[in-house]
């Protein structure tokens, strides 16, 4: 039987720390011109959930009757891990995006009592823009940015950090058996490049794509990103599906 073309597929977007979807718009723009790539985002409630929570909010929003692809991209990638783990019917790979399934930065976690001191709503923008978008801060960049992290109370900001801190997905990551595909960004300041080898130890045969981009990839490098996923989902078209 012939196999559905890749545009048939469509791509879950599952945010990072801001959870608002609105940062996905040129990733987006860039499937559509490319390979004409259906996408849904999943925005997450502006309320501190964990990640249990979090994984209930998505799984009840999934495609019920299509395949799809999950990509999760940065805070995410723990909930891709759970969905990798226990697939919902439909779901055919996952596709991380500059994240991790548990804490990328373990020498930081006695600190996570301390996020309650930590004045969020009063974080410089200069701070921000090095973290996540540095080198590659454009003007039209940082104003998205800071736009969408507008749109979610200091509060719930530092209960997902809080959860970033205390994860580690990687045990049930490992017993899934969807393919995979882990692009990482080289000039990430937030999560080491070395976190993409303990992604590629626990699901052998994991693709790894490398981009000339900040943390914030699929804002930075959308086109590059775009060409990534669309040969990764054209891979799925002609691979046998599992039962």
């Amino acid at each position: 039987m012939t196999k559905s073309p890749p545009a048939s597929t469509l791509l879950v977007l599952l945010p990072g720390m801001d959870g608002t979807g609105r940062l996905f718009h040129r990733f987006e723009a860039a499937l559509r011109a490319q390979a004409a790539i259906e996408t849904q985002a999943i925005a997450y409630p502006v309320a501190p959930f964990d990640y249990t929570a979090l994984e209930a909010f998505v799984r009840e929003r999934l495609p019920q009757e299509r395949p799809f692809v999950v990509l999760a991209e940065s805070f995410s990638g723990p909930l891709g891990a759970a969905l990798r783990a226990d697939p919902p019917p439909g779901m055919r790979a996952l596709i991380l995006c500059c994240s991790f399934v548990r804490n990328p930065r373990p020498m930081l976690a006695p600190l996570r009592h301390l996020l309650d001191l930590v004045p969020f709503g009063a974080l410089p923008g200069f701070a921000l823009r090095q973290a996540l978008l540095a080198p590659y801060a454009t003007p039209p960049l940082q104003a998205e940015l800071a736009a969408a992290l507008a749109q979610v109370p200091p509060s719930v900001l530092r209960q997902r950090l809080r959860a970033v801190l205390e994860t580690d997905a990687s045990p049930s990551f490992a017993r899934g058996s969807l393919p995979v595909l882990y692009l990482r960004a080289r000039h990430d300041r937030l999560v080491p490049p070395a976190n993409a080898l303990q992604i590629l130890r626990q699901a052998p045969g994991t693709q790894l794509v490398d981009i000339d981009a900040p943390h914030m990839l699929l804002q930075a490098a959308p086109e590059a990103a775009a060409d990534a996923v669309a040969a990764f989902l054209k891979g799925l078209s002609t691979a046998p599906e599992s039962d």
